[in-house]
């Protein structure tokens, strides 16, 4: 795809400095911009490699103002990375993908399968299952018995969605993540060992979410664990049974969330943060990365950092005190001895 700096300033709703007509073939890195191609700054540390790129165009924000000249034509925008995402996907726009279903997947009789639907090789589809249009299911992809997937969904290599799950449409599901394995549940008995707790449930997985490779969602052990629309999940995320994710709340990489945790919309979840099960965690709540979350979030927007997790203003005062206690204690010492040795003069 070929296009002018011109006609991406335009589609954007952006500005121009410099040359409308320069040829836009792909897009680059700011360190590693070549000729016919757009790059962009959003981080300021990266402004050197701004007046050296041989990009044709690179993205900016509004405000900024160049210090030297620049040979790119600068497109200005109010949000750069927004912009970039709906410049990638129209760079990604291809003519109408025509799917096959390879001859060697297996799809049961009983299932459903919608127009233009593709299935990779060694792939199964098990009875009963409802597969959307325009779906893109790749290789070695389990769909299990009565799981229903919605219309425009990509699911990657090696996915497991297992009996009964529910997806919804434009979703994306990487490789290897397995969604409707047992959630961990175990009865102890009185002979110090544990007896197995059925699953009965199911996970729901709403329209517009993304999840990365190798993630667990458990199902529920009644009811749904659910996992609301727009949310976008990294890799190697644990979420347990009756585990509810609000829409549009992103969650980075290693992070662990306990059963029947519900977490509320719009909420920014670090990597390796731990939540424990049977809490709620408000709407638009930060939590910093490796932090832990032991008791419900009643405010919404909170901050919080530490583990426990704490107010984050309060988590980086109380550091700053933390970090110094051998040199305060050192200090207190001092003072103690000589507030000590004023006292023995006083008294003698």
């Amino acid at each position: 795809m070929e296009i002018t700096a011109g006609e991406i300033t335009d589609f954007l709703g952006g500005t121009i400095i410099g040359d409308r007509s320069a040829k836009i073939r792909g897009a680059s890195t700011i360190e590693g911009g070549k000729a016919g191609t757009i790059s962009f700054l959003s981080n300021l540390k990266y402004e050197e490699y701004v007046y050296n790129s041989d990009a044709s165009a690179i993205l900016v924000d509004k405000s900024f103002e160049p210090s030297y000249p620049v040979k790119a034509a600068l497109i200005r925008v109010d949000n750069v990375y927004e912009s970039l995402a709906k410049l990638l996907d129209k760079f990604n726009v291809n003519d109408e993908v025509i799917r096959h279903i390879s001859p060697q997947s297996s799809v049961h009789e009983t299932a459903v399968i919608g127009n233009n639907v593709g299935i990779g090789t060694f792939s199964i589809i098990d009875a009963e299952a409802e597969i959307g249009n325009n779906v893109e299911i790749d290789n070695q992809v389990c769909i299990g018995k009565r799981c229903i997937i919605g219309a425009n969904t990509i699911i990657k290599a090696g996915v497991k969605v297992l009996d009964d799950c529910v997806i919804g449409a434009n979703v994306i599901i990487h490789s290897n993540t397995v969604i409707g394995s047992d959630g961990f549940g175990f009865a102890p008995t009185g002979e110090g060992n544990y007896v197995k707790i059925r699953q009965l449930g199911n996970v729901v997985i709403e329209d517009d979410v993304e999840i990365g490779s190798n993630c667990a969602i458990d199902r529920a052990t009644f009811g749904s664990t659910i996992i609301h629309s727009g949310a976008k999940l990294d890799n190697l995320i644990q979420i347990a049974h009756n585990v509810e994710i609000g829409s549009h709340t992103v969650i980075a990489a290693q992070t662990g969330i306990a059963g029947s945790a519900k977490i509320g919309e719009g909420c920014k979840i670090g990597g390796q943060v731990g939540i424990v099960g049977h809490i709620h965690i408000a709407d638009g709540t930060q939590i910093q990365a490796q932090s832990g979350v032991q008791s419900s979030v009643k405010i919404k927007n909170s901050r919080l950092f530490g583990s426990p997790a704490l107010d984050y203003t309060n988590y980086l005062r109380s550091y700053a005190i933390f970090k110094n206690l051998p040199s305060l204690a050192e200090k207190m010492d001092k003072l103690g001895k000589t507030t000590m040795g004023l006292s023995n003069e006083h008294d003698s």
